[in-house]
């Protein structure tokens, strides 16, 4: 096989801008020196890349194949870059993190902190979305680590326990349920709830769970963050289900609280990675803060 990086990123841009012309242009090439680059890249592997059409350009099989291992391998150098950008005075490296709600709200902030105080050379960049989506962007290479809840499948991803993260039931101290020993999720449906806003993953994580059972939560308020959450069913608004995290920094509120037995409810979080050796050093660098116990 006789092609570089360059080859790859333009076979990419042309796969993403549906032709030569446009990929060519977005890889500040000619379209003659694109053409020949895709063709020289075909006669050395002996097949075709791409189908072409009236309507544009579309991948074979092997063109797939291709695309697959050259995000992987256009991955690998900018890591490489940014390895050796370590040694280089004034050059940053930026590690993409994406979080769970629970993640993002009650273990993440110090430990993040104390790290970017001691690594000036390192930036994050924070996002928070549903497990599954984490998982999802990890497989495609859009981040660099994830933190998810362990009811996820994260097949063809590394995985390394972080947190036990339980949900529970919280309710006023007046509440019907507060008197059943171990009601169920089910059971806290006929109710109202107090719910975190709707781009919460954790928000739509529990909808989720309600569809499950033929159900929707009635919401009868939305808070932004666990603190007004509490604060808001303390004061009788209604049930909220959230981390045991978040109840035990809050122990000072007039709650009463119950496990729920459903298995989705007694999570772990896990920290995940396509590959944790493969990381530029100051992602493994960022991997072994979180893991310290």
């Amino acid at each position: 096989m006789h092609f570089d990086l360059i080859d790859l990123r333009l076979y990419l841009n042309i796969l993403e801008a549906g032709n030569i012309t446009a990929g060519a242009a977005r890889s500040h090439l000619s379209l003659a020196a694109a053409s020949a680059r895709i063709r020289a890249m075909e006669a050395s592997l002996g097949i075709e890349l791409l189908e072409r059409g009236r309507r544009g350009i579309s991948p074979t099989a092997a063109g797939k194949a291709l695309a697959q291992h050259a995000r992987t391998l256009l991955l690998y150098a900018e890591h490489l870059q940014q390895d050796l950008g370590e040694y280089a005075r004034g050059v940053k490296g930026q590690v993409r993190l994406l979080c769970n709600t629970t993640a993002l709200s009650e273990y993440l902030p110090e430990l993040l902190a104390d790290f970017l105080r001691s690594h000036p050379q390192v930036d994050i960049e924070l996002q928070e979305l549903p497990s599954q989506r984490i998982t999802h962007a990890l497989r495609q290479g859009a981040a660099d680590l994830g933190i998810v809840s362990d009811a996820v499948d994260t097949q063809g991803l590394m995985t390394r326990a972080f947190r036990d993260d339980p949900l529970v039931l919280v309710m006023p101290a007046d509440h019907p349920l507060s008197t059943r020993p171990a009601p169920s999720f089910s059971d806290s449906l006929a109710h109202d709830y107090v719910g975190l806003a709707s781009h919460s993953a954790l928000a739509v994580y529990l909808e989720e769970q309600a569809l499950h059972l033929g159900r929707r939560m009635q919401l009868r308020i939305r808070a932004e963050g666990f603190d007004a959450q509490l604060r808001m069913v303390a004061r009788g608004a209604g049930l909220a289900l959230v981390p045991l995290a978040a109840l035990q920094r809050n122990h000072h509120l007039p709650l009463h609280s119950r496990p729920l037995d459903e298995a989705w409810a007694r999570r772990r979080l896990l920290l995940c990675a396509r590959d944790f050796e493969a990381l530029p050093l100051y992602a493994q660098g960022l991997c072994r803060a979180l893991l310290e116990p």
